[in-house]
């Protein structure tokens, strides 16, 4: 555990009287001493994480006093580094509701089978939870159905659901979609689509008015450990409030150990190997698990809260109507029920997503040091991207800028503490304008571009950005880059497979004094660039075609020419 709470106010505007732009090809000096406010300081990004990452902050978890430390905190910092406000009623907080949903007690699962019965252990054999709206489930001998990938795709021709009548039934799918080792097919290889993403098998089973549903879980296709999947749902759940949530959720919902459901299919008289691979093969449809079913009972403990994302702006000179967003999410995972072998229970959340908040804050102050740009900058801190995203969803939906003449949303997530790199990355593939600024700015500072090697993970679906980009607004998430100016391009990547093997979501993403933070501010300086030329510019950021979301930024594009 980690405590080393400063809280003391530790910033102090360093002002410059004016900010160059660095020429066209510029070298990376010259772009250094073009940031306002004596360029970005690895102190003051060393300070926030101490602070943000101590213990007294039990994890940033919503809902809980580490929440209120952590807007505070944030807020007191927008405030000192020069920002305005921007939430609800001219404060620095958005009200964010928040239906809270969590297991009281323990959960009684079993599975029956043509062999007998089965009892099920929470966190080892399974991993399940609800956000519907009542107070207990209580499933009895429900028939499971295999539901291959759980996909409804008639763009593709695919349905796994045709001819599968699953209403009060069970499901049982695979995580990630049918390319994924084949690396070639209907869904474009290896790449995951949004239709490989939990929350779309979540939906979709609902939409088929199931009873529940529960995902195989594999390491690879999911892109992270059981742990990761254990933890996330050893504490609350949490949602936007919805006036239809009996709809939109599953009664239960959750995942299995792939040993769990081999042994299932085994007692269904399958091979769970043969009924995947037969599940990738397009005309594949569902069918029940001969003589199969479950049973779980827990009590729900739910209730509203009003959790909080914290906004601050730097208005525009120019056209102050219109906002290039920068957004990071504050929370992290609490304090977990199971400690980890040095006896440590709270999920400090350093890389994910401390060093973001750092950064906002930083970029913060550099912008608020210089020449204000043409346009207005957003800087906003959102909350439960750990439960799905739901304080960005929730800003997209309520937002307090006009979406119509916001230009971009530049999220950054987990900034690497195993020193700096020669490139930078974003996550996924977004068919969007931004990829290409972005790639722009890394080489006006000598940096290259790294596209992001893991689409299987489809990290494109699972950061704040992808709410904005929903709603239609041009977004990206940037990350490190993978290139270490020290180790390689192998260096990087044993880096990383490290930090997501050990310490993702777990106790040990901890800040050390020992962090190289040469990374981060490197990774930072190059966000602020960015953002300053957005900012700066008069054109608008534009979704490629092909773009799923092309369409919904094109309705509000009168909006925009009105506004140049």
């Amino acid at each position: 555990m980690k405590s080393v709470f400063a809280a003391s106010l530790f910033l102090s505007l360093l002002l410059c009287a004016a900010c160059s732009q660095a020429p066209e090809g510029a070298g990376a000096d010259a772009i250094i001493a073009a940031v306002p406010g004596g360029d970005i300081s690895a102190d003051n990004l060393a300070q926030s994480l101490r602070v943000l990452t101590s213990d007294e902050f039990e994890g940033r978890a919503p809902d809980t006093p580490g929440e209120e430390k952590t807007v505070e905190y944030i807020a007191a910092r927008f405030a000192e580094a020069g920002l305005e406000p921007a939430g609800d009623d001219g404060g620095w907080m958005q009200q964010v509701a928040l239906e809270r949903s969590e297991i009281d007690g323990p959960v009684a699962a079993r599975f029956t089978t043509r062999a007998g019965v089965r009892e099920l252990v929470q966190g080892e054999d399974i991993a399940v939870e609800t956000l519907y709206p009542h107070d207990r489930v209580d499933l009895r001998d429900v028939p499971l159905m295999f539901a291959g990938y759980g996909i409804t795709a008639p763009e593709l021709g695919w349905d796994d659901y045709a001819g599968l009548d699953v209403t009060d039934k069970i499901v049982v799918v695979l995580v990630n979609d049918p390319d994924f080792e084949s690396g070639e097919g209907d869904f474009g290889g290896r790449a995951m689509t949004y239709y490989g993403r939990w929350t779309y098998k979540y939906e979709e089973a609902a939409r088929r008015g199931a009873a529940g549903a529960l995902i195989v879980h594999e390491t690879e296709p999911a892109a992270y450990p059981w742990a990761t999947v254990r933890n996330g749902r050893n504490g609350p759940q949490y949602d936007i409030v919805r006036k239809d949530a009996a709809s939109h959720h599953l009664p239960m919902r959750g995942w299995m150990q792939r040993e769990v459901a081999e042994r299932l299919f085994r007692e269904s008289g399958l091979d769970f190997d043969a009924e995947k691979r037969a599940a990738q093969v397009r005309g594949f449809t569902g069918y029940p698990l001969a003589g199969a079913s479950a049973s779980l009972a827990f009590d729900v403990r739910r209730g509203r809260i009003a959790s909080r994302n914290v906004a601050g702006i730097l208005p525009g000179a120019e056209r102050p109507e219109e906002t290039v967003i920068l957004s990071g999410h504050w929370d992290s995972y609490g304090v977990i029920a199971d400690a980890d072998d040095r006896g440590d229970r709270i999920v400090n959340g350093a890389v994910d997503n401390a060093t973001a908040i750092a950064s906002l804050i930083e970029i913060a102050r550099v912008f608020a040091a210089g020449p204000r740009p043409a346009r207005s900058l957003l800087f906003l801190a959102v909350t439960a991207e750990e439960s799905g995203l739901l304080g960005a969803r929730y800003y997209a939906a309520n937002p307090l800028r006009p979406l119509d003449t916001t230009v971009a949303d530049l999220n950054m997530e987990m900034w690497s503490p195993d020193g700096p790199t020669r490139d930078i990355s974003s996550w996924g593939v977004g068919k969007v304008s931004l990829e290409r600024d972005l790639i722009e700015t890394a080489r006006r500072e000598g940096r290259g571009y790294t596209p992001d090697e893991n689409l299987e993970a489809g990290l494109f679906y699972r950061a704040d950005h992808f709410a904005f980009a929903q709603a239609g607004v041009p977004s990206i998430t940037i990350g490190p880059g993978v290139d270490q100016v020290d180790g390689g391009v192998a260096g990087g990547k044993a880096a990383r497979a490290a930090y997501f093997e050990r310490c993702y979501h777990q106790p040990c993403d901890e800040f050390s004094d020992d962090w190289d933070m040469r990374g981060p501010v490197a990774d930072t300086r190059t966000v602020y660039r960015l953002a300053a030329d957005l900012a700066n510019r008069g054109d608008w950021p534009q979704w490629d075609e092909g773009s799923e979301f092309r369409a919904e930024r094109e309705k509000s594009a009168a909006a925009r020419a009105a506004s140049n």
